[in-house]
């Protein structure tokens, strides 16, 4: 078993908990401003100006069955865009969208209406002639800045991004800068199976 930290992180934090900002720079808000747990660090990130569900575990195992590429574990993101956002562009998010690293696995994307969240502060800008929608888009990667490239990418720039799934962990009940603690259980390690004619550790009876 092991302790897994749920972390709604606000707007403009580090999901880090220190800055390492050069000297004169402004000081930015880090994880450290909002928790005092020994031991955890992130499993995963989530950009500075992203909001939403981030996970922390001081467990190896753990971490790596969140954070890995390779065990490609949902994510649920909420996304304002501006402007009406498209079949086309929806279509286009689902198949995978060609970005300057490669084409983006298939995803998970619909309208929705805008969700019941907190208000950002600072407040999204604002355009009355520019109209904007949300979308929910479920992916199964984890690369650089990847939502809001691939909205961009069919022409529909993010102007909010909140996680609000990470496998069966959400957002649920949390606040911006609180947390909770789940005990889940530890993955189970991989067995290696025996090479064909290999000798097993076995007795004859």
């Amino acid at each position: 078993m092991a302790e897994l930290v749920l972390f709604n992180k606000p707007f403009q934090v580090l999901s880090q908990f220190t800055d390492q900002k050069k000297d004169g720079d402004r000081a930015r808000a880090t994880l450290g401003d909002y928790l005092d747990v020994p031991g955890i660090y992130p499993a995963g990130r989530l950009d500075y100006d992203s909001e939403g569900l981030l996970l922390l575990t001081s467990e190896g195992a753990l971490q790596h069955r969140i954070a890995s590429p390779a065990l490609k574990m949902e994510k649920t993101y909420w996304v304002q865009v501006e402007g009406e956002i498209t079949d086309q562009a929806l279509t286009g998010l689902a198949q995978g969208v060609t970005l300057k690293d490669g084409l983006t696995r298939p995803a998970r994307v619909k309208r929705i209406p805008e969700p019941a969240v907190w208000p950002r502060v600072p407040p999204v800008r604002f355009r009355e002639s520019v109209p904007e929608s949300w979308i929910e888009l479920t992916i199964t990667e984890g690369r650089n800045r990847q939502v809001r490239r691939m909205t961009a990418a069919v022409g529909f720039p993010t102007l909010r991004l909140i996680r609000y799934r990470i496998g069966d962990w959400t957002l649920e009940g949390l606040a911006p800068g609180d947390f909770r603690t789940v005990t889940v259980n530890l993955p189970s390690p991989a067995r290696k199976r025996p090479r064909p004619g290999a000798r097993t550790g076995r007795k004859r009876s």
